[in-house]
């Protein structure tokens, strides 16, 4: 088995070089390097190795109360006494107020070492960012310290058996109380739903006010623990048994009358709520390209050790000298690294602040492009190791396991494509996209996509041409993404696998998007 290797010049090389975190007002290349190297090194000796046995294990409900694998605990008390889940929130409620770059940094970490545990534990930065932004300042001085230090976990709560991505059939109701409001209902697919690593939880809860559709919906703060100390009625009913993220303990929760409180305006609880939804959705995209990553080190170190046939000298041949097998690994790195360099543009606009449109439309962009190259990345890694790859032994069949969910949770792929071509393609994001493509080397793709963009502007429905439109997206970005890495090659240790991931890169997209705007009837 090929232990967890962090990616770390790789993560560096594209926030720096490519996404241009140095426009932000304060990146320092040096702190992210040193703050990156300290998680590396605490994923790989610590986190990494509990990934397998967590897998085996799974969680198990005990008494009503979610039970986490051996060692799980141990760990997230050595990750909270380290800082990590305050490392974004604001220094004046414990945090240590980094930016979002730096969150990127170790969450892409994070999910290649364990993805299980680090869904449990990922919610916290986007709990703070809903408390920051809609919470009242007692609110934020109530509930922050305790996520930043780690005493508390953060859910979101939003899926009922009867409403999925339609959020208008919620039925969940909150009743006020006097001063309180009271939660009754079932939430499903809830991730760390409940579980003994942190002394509390914070589920954000998006319950009716209203019968009025969506603008009925309101967000609640429901603690596990209510003021006087006793347990609020709040109670795991199931876990739900998965394909993949065994140690993630996803939950059927029952709110009886839970004790909660408004958290925003009452009826605005849908904008409140995309507030983590669009964090959650930037995290999954980070899953996938980390899946890729991990998929990528193991299939190249087997490929280079693994003898197979000879090479036309005569002399032994390993599989990385056969010309398929060459191809795959390529494949392979380049989803990664075009995956990451999307997520990181993503970031980096983000934490700069001044293009608010052209974020919103590269999150859902960087949610289909990188959660579908993991999955890619996780079937070929097990196609170079063959027979080996399709055992639990080398690992490749869990990162298959684990990374299916991300093309589903935070929306499925399909609505992201929908959005795409409906509502951001067609107004102000899809105007933001394309004035920064008109500065990059786009390897000639932007007419093409331009003239999608005008051919969906007439179309009657466009949501059938959804697919291909963020297909041709997709690639169009990517090729701008990889001129950008072609220049900046010199600045990573391996300039020459820089390079041949670009010209593949490129290569790969100016192959693919003519035949998606075909499907178009371009």
């Amino acid at each position: 088995m090929k232990p967890f290797t962090a990616p770390l010049d790789d993560i560096l090389f594209t926030l720096t070089h490519v996404a241009g975190a140095d426009s932000t007002p304060d990146w320092d290349a040096e702190m992210a390097r040193e703050i990156g190297a300290h998680f590396a090194a605490f994923a790989e000796g610590e986190i990494a190795p509990l990934d397998e046995p967590g897998d085996r294990q799974g969680c198990r409900l005990e008494n009503g109360r979610v039970r986490m694998p051996d060692g799980f605990g141990a760990v997230y008390k050595a990750y909270a006494e380290q800082g990590w889940p305050g490392l974004t929130a604001p220094e004046d409620h414990g945090g240590q107020g980094m930016g979002a770059l730096m969150l990127a940094i170790t969450s892409e970490i994070f999910s290649g070492a364990n993805h299980s545990l680090q869904m449990v534990t990922g919610l916290v930065p986007g709990a703070i960012r809903v408390l920051t932004r809609f919470g009242t300042n007692e609110q934020q001085a109530r509930h922050i310290p305790g996520l930043a230090s780690g005493n508390t976990l953060a859910t979101m709560c939003l899926t009922e058996p009867g409403a999925g991505s339609d959020l208008s059939r919620i039925r969940c109701r909150a009743v006020q109380d006097g001063t309180t409001w009271q939660i009754s209902g079932e939430k499903i697919f809830i991730s760390g739903g409940d579980q003994d690593m942190s002394e509390e939880i914070l589920h954000l809860v998006l319950a009716r006010t209203s019968d009025n559709g969506v603008k009925g919906l309101s967000l609640f703060l429901c603690p596990s623990t209510k003021a006087d100390g006793t347990r609020n009625s709040v109670t795991v009913t199931r876990i739900e048994e998965k394909m993949g993220l065994h140690a993630s303990p996803t939950c059927q929760l029952a709110f009886d009358g839970a004790e909660a409180e408004l958290i925003g305006a009452e009826g605005q609880g849908l904008h409140a709520m995309f507030t983590m939804m669009n964090h959650a959705r930037a995290d999954v995209a980070l899953q996938g390209v980390a899946h890729a990553a991990r998929a990528y080190d193991v299939a190249s170190h087997y490929a280079a050790e693994r003898q197979q046939g000879r090479k036309p000298d005569g002399s032994p041949a390993t599989l990385a000298d056969h010309a398929d097998v060459q191809r795959i690994l390529t494949e392979i790195d380049t989803r990664a690294m075009g995956g990451r360099a999307i997520c990181h543009l993503a970031f980096v606009a983000m934490d700069r602040g001044d293009a608010p449109d052209l974020v919103d439309f590269l999150t859902p962009v960087a949610k289909v492009a990188c959660t579908e190259a993991g999955m890619r990345a996780a079937e070929l890694g097990m196609q170079v190791l063959g027979g080996y790859g399709y055992l639990s032994e080398y690992r490749l069949e869990q990162t298959y396991r684990d990374a299916r969910i991300t093309a589903i949770y935070e929306g499925a792929n399909g609505i992201h494509e929908r959005m795409l071509a409906t509502r951001l393609l067609t107004g102000a994001p899809g105007a933001a996209f394309d004035a920064f493509l008109q500065g990059e080397d786009h390897a000639g793709l932007l007419p093409l996509w331009q003239r999608a963009r005008a051919y969906l502007q007439k179309a009657a429905d466009p949501t059938p041409l959804a697919h291909d439109v963020m297909a041709l997206t997709i690639h169009t970005l990517l090729a701008a993404l990889y001129a950008r890495i072609a220049k900046a090659a010199d600045h990573h240790p391996d300039p020459t696998r820089i390079r041949q991931l670009a010209e593949e890169g490129i290569r790969t997209a100016r192959s693919f998007a003519p035949a998606h705007a075909a499907r178009l009837g371009l």
